[in-house]
């Protein structure tokens, strides 16, 4: 089994980066799922509705919760939602590289699954020193 994965974004922002993942892996090898945050959102009710989400992908593995930008309303929502399970691993920056670094190691334990969200960001992000 697979943990589950959450993506927690603004409006647009998670399903297009799904879209983006089904285009280059064909098929998803865990379950997706999201929640888009709206700008008139009232973040309480985003908080429950991400919670029940979450529940709904956590068969025994945990459920990893990615957010777009560190500090916004969805990055604060998938940070408290972390602060209300121990089966939920939480992490911010979330962009296409991320995901598919996710999703391609998607079996492995919660806590390790973390850290690949984490290196796969990483390694997608590149300065182009040819023109120097």
């Amino acid at each position: 089994m697979a943990s589950g994965i959450l993506l927690v974004t603004h409006a647009g922002i998670a399903h297009a980066l799904m879209d983006a993942a089904r285009h280059v892996l064909g098929k998803l090898p865990t379950e997706l799922d999201s929640v888009e945050i709206a700008a008139d959102s009232d973040p309480e009710q985003a908080l429950q509705e991400a919670a029940r989400h979450a529940a709904s992908l956590d068969n025994g593995e945990g459920v990893l919760v990615l957010s777009d930008l560190y500090g916004a309303t969805p990055c604060n929502i998938a940070r408290r939602l972390s602060e209300q399970s121990a089966h939920l691993r939480w992490v911010a920056g979330l962009n296409l590289s991320m995901l598919l670094r996710v999703l391609n190691y998607a079996g492995r334990p919660l806590d390790e699954l973390a850290e690949i969200a984490v290196s796969g960001g990483h390694t997608g992000i590149r300065i182009d020193h040819a023109g120097s």
